[in-house]
C-alpha cells in the first residue's frame, strides 16, 4: 500500500484518462449507429449494437484506474468523460439541426441517422454511464479492501457484473420503455448485459498485465480505506 497525495504526479495517469475518454466518445457516438447480427452456435442469431464491442473497454479502464490509483482519481476521470460526452452530444445535436446547404441535402439523411440521437437516448446514455461506472469503481475499491489486495480477478468480475447490470437496466429502461413490449425490452437488455460482461471477462488477462505494469511503473497500489465515496466530488 502507498499513500496518495493530491499533488503527486504520475507518469501514465494522463494517458489512461485520454484513452478512457476517447473510447467512451467512440462507443457512444459511433457504435450506436450500427446494428449487427451474427450467428452464434447453440444461441442462433444474436443482434446487438456495435457499441457493445467498445463500451466495455471503458469499464476495463475504470478497473485499472481504481485498482492502481484509487477511487478518487477514477472519479475525476469519470467526470472528465461525462463532460466530454455531454459536449459531444450537444455538438451532434447542433450539427444535425443546422440547415443544410444545397450540396448537403443528399447527405443530410445519413447525418441524421448517425448523429441524430433523440434527447431520450442521450439522457439514457449519460445516466447509465454515470451510475454504472461509479458502481463499478465503488465495488472494486471495496472488494480490494475486503480481499486485502488478493485475487484481482474477483474484483474485476464482481465490479463488472454490478456496474454493467446497472448500466444496462438504466439505459434500456430510460431509452426504450413504452416503445417496445416489456418481454422484448428485457430480452434485449440482458443480451447486451451478457455480451458486455463476457467481453470484459475475456479481457481479464490483459487487465492483469496492464495493472501489474502500472503498479510497478508508478510505484502505486492504492487502497481506499479512508475514501469519501460520494460521486459528487473532484477531489483525488
Amino acid at each position: 500500500m502507498t499513500s496518495k497525495s493530491a499533488n503527486r504526479q504520475y507518469r501514465y495517469y494522463d494517458f489512461v484518462m485520454a484513452a478512457y475518454v476517447c473510447v467512451l466518445l467512440c462507443s457512444n457516438l459511433i457504435g450506436p449507429a450500427k446494428e449487427a447480427s451474427i450467428q452464434v452456435p447453440i444461441f442462433g442469431t444474436v443482434t446487438f449494437l456495435a457499441g457493445v464491442l467498445f463500451f466495455p473497454i471503458s469499464y476495463i479502464f475504470g478497473d485499472i484506474l481504481t485498482e492502481v490509483y484509487g477511487y478518487g482519481r477514477d472519479r475525476r476521470v469519470v467526470w472528465a468523460g461525462f463532460a466530454a460526452l455531454a459536449f459531444a452530444s450537444l455538438m451532434a445535436a447542433v450539427v444535425v439541426h443546422l440547415p443544410p446547404s444545397e450540396r448537403s441535402l443528399v447527405t443530410q439523411p445519413a447525418v441524421d441517422a448517425i448523429f441524430g440521437n433523440t434527447p431520450r437516448i442521450v439522457l439514457a446514455s449519460i445516466l447509465a454511464f454515470l451510475c454504472g461506472t461509479f458502481v463499478n469503481s465503488y465495488v472494486l475499491a471495496k472488494m480490494k479492501i475486503w480481499t486485502q489486495g488478493r485475487w484481482l480477478w474477483t474484483r474485476i468480475v464482481g465490479s463488472t457484473l454490478c456496474g454493467e447490470l446497472v448500466d444496462s437496466v438504466i439505459f434500456y429502461t430510460v431509452a426504450f420503455y413504452g416503445h417496445m413490449p416489456p418481454s422484448h425490452l428485457i430480452a434485449i437488455m440482458f443480451t447486451q448485459y451478457a455480451l458486455k460482461s463476457g467481453w470484459e471477462f475475456l479481457a481479464t488477462p490483459i487487465t492483469y498485465r496492464v495493472v501489474a505494469f502500472l503498479k510497478k511503473a508508478e510505484n502505486e497500489d492504492y487502497y481506499d480505506t479512508d475514501t469519501n465515496f460520494t460521486p459528487f466530488s473532484l477531489k483525488a
